[in-house]
């Protein structure tokens, strides 16, 4: 009996006990880094929200209330664009004013992300990795220090995006964040203080 709890029973038991160290270890790497890999996906969608938000209240003097308005703009809204004539630089041309600025209205998805010939618009609305989980997104018009400000904010929980993956490491996230007053996810703008449409991991 004590060579079956030597030679088989305890080596096994140790072989055991170092797969599990082994795992603890490298789970949380491999969580990290899937983690990562996704942020990178979210952030950009939220770049786009926010590219298209600015210009969206460039033109509405207010945020886009939703999704679908946000995305109906940049399908079929217009914005100005300022054309210049002749350069500010050449003294003579200011003076004899040959230099000219002109106002032009241009289709909206003539203009932004001309360098992503794949862009959809569509893709805005949804949660990488998520099943469908659709981007939390609210504008209001908040007074400050008396004078009205319009505001937005785009919410990406990790609950959606990090769906699938190890569901510890995510609750022990979530917490990290709700503890410090953080928001549990990515988030761009804000609809509590205005923060010039800053991203939450800038």
């Amino acid at each position: 009996m004590k060579k079956v709890l030597t030679y088989i029973v305890f080596p096994l038991a140790i072989l055991a006990l170092l797969w599990f160290v082994v795992q603890s270890v490298s789970e949380p790497v491999k969580f990290n880094k899937e983690r990562d890999a996704r942020q990178q996906e979210a952030i950009t969608i939220l770049k786009d929200i926010r590219t298209l938000q600015v210009a969206y209240k460039n033109v509405h003097n207010q945020y886009a209330p939703a999704m679908d308005s946000l995305i109906d703009f940049y399908n079929n809204g217009n914005m100005t664009i300022v054309k210049q004539i002749g350069s500010m630089d050449d003294s003579l041309a200011v003076a004899m004013k040959l230099v000219k600025r002109e106002n032009i209205l241009i289709p909206v998805k003539d203009t932004l992300f001309n360098d992503r010939p794949n862009f959809n618009p569509e893709n805005l609305r949804y949660i990488p990795y998520s099943g469908g989980d659709t981007v939390i997104m609210k504008s209001v018009v908040k007074m400050v220090s008396g004078v009205p400000v319009p505001l937005f904010e785009a919410d990406i929980p990790f609950d959606s995006l990090l769906k699938g993956m190890d569901h510890q490491l995510i609750v022990n996230l979530n917490y990290e964040r709700t503890s410090t007053g953080r928001f549990p996810g990515l988030q761009v703008g804000s609809i509590e203080n205005p923060n010039n449409n800053a991203g939450n991991w800038e």
